[in-house]
């Protein structure tokens, strides 16, 4: 990670792109520029991993990928923010997907800057065009703190914003995770963090127990090692302790009604991870 783009990332995006290939509509995130921005290596990725992964895992874990993005935007639309910070973005396309989003916000991809770089580059060579309210923040969210960062890059810290933090803290540690939240809870009262993690074990049914246990050395490999999951009692302490209030805390059963209600393909998120709203007070 410390000199290239992040493998996690990529996996993200791939997962994105194929899911809109591999199954009906209508489609939970319609990410038409996943595969694009990851490149011709999408399919040398799919190649390689899926055949690791029972077909059942593979189809819940695209699912829950789209679920936790397209929750964070769904919070996004439903609120009066004007930024929109997304810690972690990967191959994020948000900025070119959601132009009726966009408006009077200021979007901010705060990423690792090896993973920034790479993916700016790829940005360059499609010619995606950017627009001024979008700006790239390279933080490493282990090294320091992420406000020393968006400070310098115009982020206001008495406007709403709404965060979107997911698919970043299974790979940080508590301390990284703890001082992620208490950075969020200096923002304006009213503004929101979407946060994923990593549930306990237990919690977990065959299909996310199988992909924890295939998953795990595949992370590992690449540099980014998962790290232990929480329960739900105590993450919700966490945020809470951080200064926040947790406003919704979606189990697998609402995230099917919501997002997969009248299917007959049985699709729907796995539960390797968990999504939170919570709101600064």
């Amino acid at each position: 990670m410390e000199s290239a783009p992040s493998r996690t990332a990529m996996f993200a995006a791939v997962s994105r792109g194929l899911f809109r290939l591999e199954n009906a509509s209508p489609w939970v995130l319609d990410d038409v520029l996943a595969l694009v921005l990851v490149g011709p290596v999408w399919q040398q990725l799919r190649d390689r991993f899926d055949p690791m992964f029972p077909r059942q895992v593979v189809r819940e874990s695209r699912a829950a990928v789209c679920t936790r993005s397209r929750y964070a935007e769904d919070r996004l639309a439903a609120g009066a923010f004007t930024q929109y910070v997304i810690l972690g973005a990967g191959l994020d396309s948000f900025a070119w997907r959601r132009p009726d989003l966009l408006g009077p916000l200021t979007v901010f991809e705060v990423d690792h800057p090896a993973s920034q770089a790479w993916k700016l580059e790829r940005v360059t060579e499609l010619g995606l065009l950017q627009s001024d309210s979008q700006i790239f923040v390279p933080v490493d969210f282990e090294a320091g703190p992420v406000e020393d960062a968006l400070g310098p890059a115009g982020f206001d810290w008495a406007q709403p914003t709404m965060f979107c933090w997911t698919g970043v803290a299974p790979y940080l540690t508590a301390q990284a995770i703890e001082s992620g939240l208490r950075t969020i809870a200096a923002a304006a009262p009213g503004s929101e963090v979407v946060f994923s993690y990593r549930p306990e074990d237990s919690a977990l049914d065959d299909v996310g127990t199988e992909f924890a246990r295939i998953y795990t050395p595949i992370a590992a490999s690449v540099g980014e090692p998962l790290q232990p999951g929480w329960p739900v009692s105590v993450i919700e302490r966490l945020i809470s302790r951080c200064g926040l209030k947790v406003m919704d805390h979606p189990t697998r059963a609402d995230l099917e009604q919501r997002y997969f209600a009248g299917r007959t393909d049985g699709l729907r998120p796995y539960t390797f991870e968990t999504l939170v709203a919570a709101r600064v007070i």
